[in-house]
């Protein structure tokens, strides 16, 4: 369980990640995705609950620690709004992304990489970051997460405040990140059109609790439950 104050948000919210899975968080806004993977990032101190981090048959408790100590374990967040440091450059903001002892040895293979990824970003690495558009400051915000070497890779409603087809890039781009290096993706995502095209599993979130959880993408598409509570077929 976890809120905000008095407000109490997820009730009873039981998910898991197995490596190299996409996982989706589905729902409208203000059903909890974003409060859980606060939670998850340590930004919000769940009331009741464990989260759980397994690496090689050993568990790590994430409750109570600092979000640099998560991160510092390899997981790492495309925040809702991207957060960008808009008087910063491109490459001085996916430069800091690389802040973590273990990303800084790859920093430059790592940077590389995004600006092979995301060829615009190459273009326009000296740009202020905050004179960009919408779907360019996602994918610096996408880069920069990667710059930190992550083995999760959690992502916050990417597709806020951009055009349909610059959704489907987006998307796209974190799929390809996330084959290109065996990453383990957790999304939160009210496109559900475009949130199943990369996803293994997911979650269907109603009101702070988990009502669907769909093994593929074809059952979450295909539930009747999901077809006319989210859907409205």
């Amino acid at each position: 369980m976890a809120g905000y104050g008095a407000a109490r948000v997820l009730h009873g919210v039981t998910v898991h990640l197995e490596q190299g899975e996409t996982v989706v968080l589905l729902g409208a806004n203000g059903n909890g995705k974003s409060t859980l993977i606060n939670c998850l990032m340590g930004l919000v101190r769940p009331s009741q609950g464990t989260i759980l981090l397994e690496v090689n048959g050993v568990s790590q408790e994430l409750t109570g620690l600092s979000t640099e100590s998560i991160v510092d374990m390899g997981i790492a967040l495309v925040p809702e709004g991207r957060r960008l440091f808009p008087n910063l450059t491109v490459r001085e903001n996916l430069l800091l992304g690389a802040y973590r002892l273990a990303a800084r040895p790859a920093r430059a293979k790592n940077l590389e990489f995004c600006f092979h990824a995301f060829p615009a970003l190459a273009d326009r690495q000296k740009q202020l970051a905050g004179s960009m558009s919408g779907g360019e400051q996602q994918m610096v915000a996408i880069a920069r997460a990667f710059m930190s070497a992550p083995k999760i890779l959690v992502v916050d409603e990417p597709s806020v405040g951009l055009s349909p087809i610059m959704v489907k890039q987006v998307i796209s781009k974190i799929d390809e990140l996330k084959v290109a290096h065996g990453l383990t993706v957790l999304m939160a995502e009210q496109n559900f059109n475009q949130a199943i095209r990369i996803a293994d599993r997911g979650y269907v979130m109603v009101q702070g609790q988990v009502a669907f959880e769909g093994m593929d993408a074809a059952e979450l598409r295909d539930n009747d439950f999901v077809r006319k509570a989210y859907l409205g077929v």
